[in-house]
């Protein structure tokens, strides 16, 4: 720390005034070019095999963003669909109040308002949707009603995508949080592959399974899995949400270092492993008293050779750092991708040997767009000066009345354009 500065601080509170000297002009800051709100349409009108939406309005779609081919328009992608965790005969449930929702990537159009121009639902092999739903038992939790009474049957075809890019080609490409996994979607949402850790036994599936990742990323906690994904030609950037419970969650939930792998699209594997060092919550977020794991991953964006953007957050607060894994320690199929390794990556406190992603702090979302809600979860890069987020509103889910009716959060779902003070590149 340069302790230096902080006199330099207190001198400047102290408003001294010298004749005959400049004034410092403070230096340049991020600012919002555009701001637009998603509109809030009723899910049955989008999937019209719902059978009863709940009252529950398009939401849920800023998990990802990526730039489409027009001006002003984005492709976005659902999460697992509405969802809950209510406490219910003193246990935490996951509950999925419309069972059937089938996670779509939308076409978003922002020169006019704000107007969904596709909605493509992903499919299996079969033409039928997939749907949100956990797939495994022992690794995924336990489905339940909207109330938390009735348990779900599992669905290994079920998928909880948290972030699209489109390839040169136009085919999809997106990252789950359940494997966690990566799927290779066709134009028109039809599931090619779907890429697991090694040792996951995904069996069942509408499509094909491919047991190619490190089989040390199903030690992933839940519901942090897969969360960012970007793209710079035929490589593809994945970042898992949060440090994995390696060896134990006691490790994991105190441990301030995640993962970010390298995958080749045309030989259809990992070529990278990266180390990615969290800031200390104490001081990026205090109000959560030192819980570290509330840091997390939520989105990745290309913006020249290995650089690229990771949004940082907790759900309070959000940066958007800069990082450089031409400048990391490949760390793939070495010794900390095998369980066995004392101390593990997630344990280490001497990162000397791992070399993690050097990053710079681009932009404080928090001070940029105070009134953005904390879920920031899409991030695209326009140009060298323009960066674009967007917010997850989790389908605006709140309670459920007696009737199963939602009682709507309120939040709303946003995609806001920054410009930056300098260039990227």
């Amino acid at each position: 720390m340069f302790r230096p500065a902080l006199a330099g601080l207190a001198l400047a509170a102290a408003t001294l005034v010298v004749p005959g000297t400049a004034t410092a002009k403070p230096a340049p800051a991020p600012v919002v070019v555009a701001d637009v709100t998603i509109p809030s349409i009723p899910l049955q009108q989008l999937q019209s095999s719902i059978a009863d939406d709940r009252g529950v309005k398009l939401g849920g779609i800023g998990s990802g963003l990526f730039p489409a081919s027009r001006s002003g328009e984005f492709w976005m992608v659902t999460d697992r669909g509405p969802n809950g965790q209510p406490t219910v005969a003193g246990e935490k449930r996951r509950t999925f109040p419309i069972p059937e929702f089938a996670p779509a990537i939308a076409r978003v159009s922002t020169r006019h308002g704000v107007e969904v121009k596709q909605w493509i639902p992903i499919t299996g092999r079969s033409g039928r949707p997939v749907t949100g739903m956990s797939n495994q038992a022992g690794h995924d939790e336990l489905p339940y009603t909207w109330d938390g009474l009735t348990r779900l049957d599992y669905n290994p075809s079920g998928v909880d995508t948290e972030d699209v890019v489109v390839d040169r080609h136009g085919d999809f490409w997106l990252v789950d949080e359940y494997g966690p996994s990566l799927l290779h979607v066709s134009p028109k949402g039809r599931v090619i592959a779907r890429y697991v850790p090694e040792g996951l036994n995904l069996t069942g599936a509408d499509y094909p399974v491919k047991d190619v990742l490190p089989g040390i990323l199903a030690l992933r906690p839940q519901n942090r899995g897969f969360e960012g994904l970007a793209i710079n030609g035929h490589t593809l950037y994945l970042a898992v949400q949060s440090p994995l419970q390696n060896p134990t969650k006691a490790v994991g939930d105190v441990s301030r270092t995640a993962r970010i792998l390298t995958f080749d699209i045309r030989r259809g594997r990992v070529t990278g492993e990266y180390a990615y060092r969290f800031e200390d919550i104490r001081t990026f977020d205090p109000s959560y008293n030192g819980d570290q794991s509330q840091m997390k991953i939520s989105g990745l964006a290309h913006v020249a050779g290995d650089r690229i953007l990771v949004d940082e957050r907790t759900d309070r607060v959000a940066h958007v750092y800069e990082i450089d894994l031409a400048k990391a320690k490949n760390l793939l199929g070495g010794r900390y991708d095998q369980t066995s390794t004392t101390p593990s990556l997630e344990a280490l406190t001497d990162l000397t040997q791992v070399r993690p992603a050097p990053k710079t702090l681009v932009a404080d979302l928090s001070k940029v767009a105070p009134t953005l809600p904390g879920k920031v979860e899409g991030l695209a890069v326009l140009d060298p000066r323009t960066i674009v987020v967007a917010n997850d509103n989790d389908f605006g889910l709140g309670e459920f009345g007696a009737d199963g009716r939602l009682i709507d959060s309120g939040v709303k779902s946003r995609i806001v354009t920054i410009e930056l003070p300098k260039p990227l590149h």
